[in-house]
């Protein structure tokens, strides 16, 4: 049977709270049982000591030491609710206060009586060759199987003062029942379960009551995202919370509503790449057949060879352009990494584009703010990325505009901005300018020989360099491509911060 979160929060939270009460029991009841019985020990050496004193007395002033000892200790036995013996210096059990196998009288019964079930020895040792008299110890048992149940037990040495000497005379032995203390524990066991049920019952309210609140909208986040996997990205989970619970409810609706836009993605990919390869092959075929079928004469052909060799190298272009994008995306770029002078990469670059720029009367400016201007990276793919985004900006920047190349230092970055007087890109398409094939509609007409494919490899090279780049446009007043380069130590700078027009229209 399947458990649900809940029933294993349960679970969980049950398990937990029982063993942290057993455990604070078991520390309450041993850290007590321990003081209780260190206080009975305390004041059994005090009794002892008592007793020791008032023997002493006793023996020095009677000639028979064994008179009325008896009576003496069955006092003090009686007194101090203790089993009481004297030893003598050489161990032997001089006198007892109990009678081996007495009958209690009738007021007790057997179980509250503290009885002897083995009759005291003649000499201690006998009972544990190890025993020190002399110093002073105590036990927690039966004292050797002598008792019916478990006493503790305390040695206390009687030691004399005579003609200015110090010795050890003899130990008085005290016995005392702890069933006192057990009966004790007992009843605070009993005491603490009630409060302890009592915690929990109230501990299982409040976790029912903060578990619904979450496992509530969890069950509803699964029956959406169950939803989803149908395909029915329409449908909302509805939670308004500020919390994570909220947060991944809006993540999901999120991830919902861009899959549902992935097959407008794939209509438009299909649609795209078929209009980029169709024309080329339609041009192709048809000058093909117009010379075959004599349409073209033979004095003619050579322009429109030429024509069809321009659509050869467009398709080309376009297949390798796709077979290095899913290249790049796939198995990452390979960066053969150098040192350069960004500003060397600049100017070639834009050496290949001077007759184009001449022809449609656009001027391009660098202004270089940075003094250092040398970077680490593949100069062979910076300087396609340099391109690509060159190529760009002159293909929608009208005829008499300008476009702007600005280097600025950023701490260790070198931020590079291309900026065009274009016909610019709303919003919509500027989050969809990175995927392959993407054409805005209003830059068909402009873009005539473009693959779709140049910004999505562009970016792909500068995230392999963990750099960062980005778009801002306004609709009718141009584009901004800005990225990122690290920057390496120069000996000694290079430029000094100017600027200066690279192709003047």
């Amino acid at each position: 049977m399947q458990r649900s979160l809940f029933d294993r929060i349960y679970i969980a939270f049950l398990v937990i709270l029982i063993t942290s009460f057993i455990f604070l029991l078991f520390f309450i009841s041993y850290f007590a049982r321990r003081s209780m019985l260190s206080e009975k020990r305390k004041a059994m050496e005090n009794d002892g000591h008592l007793v020791a004193a008032y023997i002493t007395i006793y023996l020095n002033s009677h000639d028979d030491q064994s008179e009325n000892l008896f009576a003496i200790l069955n006092y003090f036995a009686a007194t101090l609710d203790a089993d009481i013996w004297y030893i003598s210096a050489d161990g032997t059990v001089f006198s007892t206060s109990t009678i081996f196998g007495k009958t209690p009288d009738a007021t007790t019964t057997d179980a509250d009586t503290l009885r002897v079930v083995t009759p005291p020895p003649n000499n201690i040792f006998r009972l544990e060759p190890g025993f020190r008299l002399e110093k002073s110890f105590s036990k927690v048992g039966t004292f050797h199987g002598t008792y019916n149940e478990k006493v503790l037990t305390v040695n206390v040495p009687i030691n004399y003062t005579n003609d200015f000497k110090e010795g050890f005379s003899g130990s008085i032995l005290l016995n005392s029942s702890i069933k006192n203390i057990t009966g004790t524990m007992r009843y605070t066991y009993s005491v603490s379960v009630i409060p302890c049920l009592f915690i929990i019952a109230i501990s299982f309210l409040f976790l029912s009551l903060i578990s619904r609140k979450i496992i509530r909208p969890v069950r509803k986040l699964s029956v959406v995202a169950e939803e989803y996997s149908k395909g029915n990205f329409d449908t909302k989970a509805n939670i308004q919370r500020k919390d994570e619970i909220g947060q991944l409810a809006s993540n999901l609706e999120y991830m919902a509503s861009e899959l549902s836009k992935l097959e407008d993605y794939r209509r438009d990919f299909v649609s795209n790449i078929s209009h980029d390869f169709r024309s080329p092959l339609t041009s192709i075929r048809g000058y093909v057949q117009a010379m075959l079928d004599g349409t073209i004469p033979p004095e003619k052909q050579e322009r429109y060879l030429n024509i069809v060799l321009d659509e050869t190298q467009r398709l080309t272009k376009l297949t390798q352009g796709l077979l290095d994008l899913n290249r790049l995306q796939i198995y990452g770029t390979y960066l053969k990494m150098s040192e350069f002078d960004f500003i060397d990469i600049i100017r070639s670059t834009l050496n290949t584009f001077e007759i184009k720029c001449i022809d449609r009367n656009i001027s391009i400016y660098l202004n270089n703010h940075a003094e250092n201007t040398m970077v680490a990276g593949d100069k062979t793919k910076i300087q396609q990325v340099v391109y690509n985004l060159i190529d760009n900006a002159i293909k929608f920047t009208p005829e008499g505009k300008r476009i702007y190349v600005t280097i600025n230092e950023l701490d260790e970055k070198l931020q590079i901005s291309i900026k065009d007087e274009g016909i610019g890109m709303s919003e919509s398409t500027q989050k969809k300018i990175w995927t392959r094939f993407y054409k805005d509609d209003a830059s068909r007409g402009m873009d005539k020989h473009g693959t779709g494919l140049g910004l999505a490899i562009t970016k792909e090279i500068i995230k392999a360099h963990n750099e960062t780049i980005e778009v801002k446009s306004t609709l009718g007043e141009g584009s901004e491509f800005v990225f990122t380069l690290k920057k390496v130590k120069s000996s000694e700078p290079k430029h000094t911060g100017n600027t200066e027009i690279l192709i003047q229209k």
